[in-house]
Formats: structure tokens, sequence, C-alpha cells
């Protein structure tokens, strides 16, 4: 797969290969709705120590910085698949709960309308 092409994101596909790696290794047992949200959480701040002490300026730039950028999607990937993971075990439909989601804030922020 080249890395620089786009992809399209197939969720079922994605919770499965994520359920085939975890039985694998046999960690079903730890990978509990309540520990994913842990381990996310760990990996997030993880996402955040990337920004921790740059400006605003520095962050809109951060592609530019060709190892910052990679280690920001390593730990962006790292979140999306905690994510992915808790919605797996949750039963959670996640493009319901995205178009859902979108749809209510479409209508708490209205266009048009500065909301800051």
């Amino acid at each position: 797969m080249d890395p620089n092409s786009p992809t399209t994101l197939d969720i079922a596909q994605l919770q499965q290969r994520l359920r085939d790696f975890a039985t694998e290794r046999d960690w079903q047992p730890f990978l509990t709705p309540k520990n994913l949200a842990m381990a996310m959480v760990v990996e997030a701040g993880e996402l955040v120590e990337i920004f921790q002490w740059m400006t605003p300026e520095q962050s809109l730039a951060i592609a530019d910085d060709a190892p910052r950028h990679q280690h920001l999607g390593e730990e962006i990937a790292d979140v999306l698949l905690y994510l992915m993971q808790i919605a797996d075990r949750a039963g959670v439909d996640v493009p319901a709960a995205v178009e859902r989601k979108l749809a209510m804030n479409a209508l708490k922020y209205p266009a048009g309308r500065r909301h800051g």
C-alpha cells in the first residue's frame, strides 16, 4: 500500500482485524470497554504531548516537520484504534452514531452564527 495514496477506512473490516489481532494474542479478556477507554486516554495524552509547547502557528505547520508529522499520525492511529475497539466491544454502530451526532450538532450550531 502506498502511504501517500488516499484510502477509505472500512470500519467493520478494521474492527474485525482488531478482533483477530487480539484473538491471536489471547488479549480478549483484557479488552473491556473500561480498559480500552483508559488506554485511549493514555494515547490521547501522547497525542496532546506532541503539541504541548508549540505555538498555534507551529501546530498548523506540523506537516512541514516530517518526523513530528509521522509521530502525529501514529498517535492519531492509536487513539482511533482504541475508539474502534471500544465501539466494537460496546456494540456501538460508529457510522450511525457519527451521523446522529452531526445532525445534532447542526441543530445546536446553525450555520451563519459564530459560536465561540
